[in-house]
Protein backbone atom coordinates (compact mmCIF):
# COMPACT_ATOMS: atom_id res chain seq x y z
CA UNK A 1 0.00 0.00 0.00
CA UNK A 2 1.03 3.63 -1.07
CA UNK A 3 2.32 5.76 1.53
CA UNK A 4 -0.08 8.88 1.95
CA UNK A 5 2.94 10.96 3.31
CA UNK A 6 5.75 9.88 0.64
CA UNK A 7 5.50 12.81 -1.86
CA UNK A 8 5.61 11.66 -5.93
CA UNK A 9 9.00 12.87 -7.59
CA UNK A 10 10.04 13.17 -11.10
CA UNK A 11 12.66 10.37 -12.01
CA UNK A 12 16.12 11.53 -11.47
CA UNK A 13 17.79 12.93 -14.67
CA UNK A 14 19.91 10.68 -16.74
CA UNK A 15 23.31 12.85 -17.41
CA UNK A 16 25.28 12.83 -20.86
CA UNK A 17 28.38 11.45 -19.88
CA UNK A 18 31.84 12.02 -21.17
CA UNK A 19 32.16 9.82 -24.70
CA UNK A 20 28.61 10.52 -25.54
CA UNK A 21 29.50 13.90 -25.14
CA UNK A 22 32.81 13.72 -27.41
CA UNK A 23 30.59 11.33 -30.24
CA UNK A 24 27.88 14.37 -30.06
CA UNK A 25 31.30 16.90 -30.87
CA UNK A 26 32.72 14.42 -33.78
CA UNK A 27 28.87 14.56 -35.05
CA UNK A 28 29.13 18.38 -34.82
CA UNK A 29 31.92 19.18 -36.12
CA UNK A 30 31.60 16.90 -39.10
CA UNK A 31 28.17 18.48 -39.90
CA UNK A 32 29.52 21.99 -39.43
CA UNK A 33 31.98 21.02 -42.39
CA UNK A 34 29.98 19.48 -44.29
CA UNK A 35 28.06 22.49 -44.70
CA UNK A 36 30.42 25.16 -44.73
CA UNK A 37 32.78 23.31 -47.10
CA UNK A 38 30.37 23.32 -50.09
CA UNK A 39 29.69 27.37 -49.56
CA UNK A 40 33.67 27.98 -49.15
CA UNK A 41 34.54 26.47 -52.14
CA UNK A 42 31.99 28.03 -53.93
CA UNK A 43 33.10 31.23 -53.00
CA UNK A 44 36.72 30.85 -53.10
CA UNK A 45 37.64 27.65 -54.92
CA UNK A 46 40.30 28.54 -57.06
CA UNK A 47 42.06 30.59 -54.44
CA UNK A 48 42.09 27.64 -52.34
CA UNK A 49 43.85 25.76 -54.66
CA UNK A 50 46.00 28.54 -55.25
CA UNK A 51 46.83 29.17 -51.58
CA UNK A 52 46.52 25.08 -50.41
CA UNK A 53 43.24 25.70 -48.69
CA UNK A 54 44.67 28.95 -47.15
CA UNK A 55 41.60 31.89 -46.60
CA UNK A 56 42.49 35.52 -46.57
CA UNK A 57 42.29 36.53 -42.54
CA UNK A 58 38.36 37.82 -42.62
CA UNK A 59 37.27 34.66 -44.99
CA UNK A 60 38.65 32.57 -41.71
CA UNK A 61 37.58 34.07 -39.75
CA UNK A 62 34.37 34.07 -40.51
CA UNK A 63 33.64 30.57 -41.80
CA UNK A 64 35.90 29.27 -38.86
CA UNK A 65 35.04 31.34 -36.14
CA UNK A 66 31.77 33.15 -36.28
CA UNK A 67 29.34 31.02 -38.39
CA UNK A 68 30.10 27.87 -36.49
CA UNK A 69 29.75 29.87 -33.04
CA UNK A 70 26.28 31.88 -34.56
CA UNK A 71 25.21 28.07 -35.53
CA UNK A 72 25.63 26.56 -32.09
CA UNK A 73 24.00 29.32 -30.24
CA UNK A 74 21.02 29.91 -32.81
CA UNK A 75 20.40 25.50 -31.79
CA UNK A 76 21.06 25.86 -28.24
CA UNK A 77 18.44 28.30 -28.31
CA UNK A 78 15.89 26.92 -30.84
CA UNK A 79 16.76 23.43 -29.39
CA UNK A 80 18.31 23.62 -26.12
CA UNK A 81 21.39 21.45 -28.06
CA UNK A 82 23.60 20.53 -30.91
CA UNK A 83 22.54 18.37 -33.83
CA UNK A 84 24.78 15.95 -32.21
CA UNK A 85 23.80 15.82 -29.06
CA UNK A 86 20.27 15.71 -30.55
CA UNK A 87 21.19 12.60 -32.48
CA UNK A 88 22.05 11.23 -29.09
CA UNK A 89 18.88 12.32 -27.55
CA UNK A 90 20.62 14.71 -25.10
CA UNK A 91 19.03 18.23 -24.41
CA UNK A 92 21.18 21.01 -22.05
CA UNK A 93 19.01 22.13 -19.00
CA UNK A 94 19.52 24.54 -16.44
CA UNK A 95 21.12 22.05 -13.71
CA UNK A 96 18.79 23.46 -10.56
CA UNK A 97 15.39 23.71 -12.47
CA UNK A 98 15.72 20.83 -15.53
CA UNK A 99 14.09 24.01 -17.65
CA UNK A 100 15.60 25.83 -20.39
CA UNK A 101 18.08 27.87 -19.91
CA UNK A 102 18.24 31.71 -20.18
CA UNK A 103 20.22 33.56 -22.73
CA UNK A 104 22.35 34.67 -20.64
CA UNK A 105 23.60 30.63 -19.72
CA UNK A 106 23.74 30.29 -23.46
CA UNK A 107 26.51 32.96 -23.57
CA UNK A 108 28.45 32.18 -20.31
CA UNK A 109 28.19 28.16 -21.14
CA UNK A 110 30.17 29.23 -24.82
CA UNK A 111 32.72 31.53 -23.28
CA UNK A 112 33.17 28.70 -20.85
CA UNK A 113 34.12 26.51 -23.64
CA UNK A 114 37.34 28.97 -23.62
CA UNK A 115 38.33 28.16 -20.44
CA UNK A 116 37.54 24.63 -20.39
CA UNK A 117 40.25 24.42 -22.99
CA UNK A 118 42.77 25.87 -20.82
CA UNK A 119 45.17 23.20 -18.98
CA UNK A 120 45.14 20.86 -21.88
CA UNK A 121 41.11 20.56 -21.79
CA UNK A 122 40.64 20.05 -18.20
CA UNK A 123 37.35 21.88 -18.06
CA UNK A 124 35.99 19.17 -21.14
CA UNK A 125 37.85 16.28 -19.45
CA UNK A 126 36.24 17.55 -16.16
CA UNK A 127 33.11 15.47 -17.42
CA UNK A 128 34.51 12.12 -17.33
CA UNK A 129 35.03 12.48 -13.29
CA UNK A 130 32.44 15.11 -12.06
CA UNK A 131 28.60 13.59 -10.53
CA UNK A 132 27.01 15.39 -12.87
CA UNK A 133 28.70 15.23 -15.71
CA UNK A 134 29.08 19.08 -16.07
CA UNK A 135 32.60 20.13 -17.59
CA UNK A 136 33.51 23.83 -16.74
CA UNK A 137 31.66 25.77 -19.14
CA UNK A 138 28.57 23.88 -17.56
CA UNK A 139 29.46 24.53 -13.83
CA UNK A 140 30.60 28.60 -14.75
CA UNK A 141 26.44 28.42 -17.08
CA UNK A 142 24.59 26.46 -14.34
CA UNK A 143 23.59 23.73 -17.11
CA UNK A 144 23.59 20.01 -17.20
CA UNK A 145 23.43 17.80 -20.14
CA UNK A 146 20.88 15.11 -19.84
CA UNK A 147 19.03 12.38 -21.86
CA UNK A 148 15.36 13.50 -23.09
CA UNK A 149 14.42 9.81 -22.21
CA UNK A 150 15.34 8.53 -18.20
CA UNK A 151 16.25 5.08 -19.97
CA UNK A 152 18.20 6.69 -22.79
CA UNK A 153 21.98 6.59 -23.60
CA UNK A 154 25.05 3.91 -22.52
CA UNK A 155 27.52 6.45 -21.00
Amino acid sequence: MDDPDTVATPAAPRYMGFWARVLASVIDSVLIVVVLLPIVFLLYGEQLLETGGQLDTGANLLFNQVLPTCAIIAFWLLKSATPGKLMLGGVIVDADTLAKPALWQWLVRYAGYFISTLLLFLGFLWVAWDPRKQGFHDKLARTVVIYRNPGGGSD
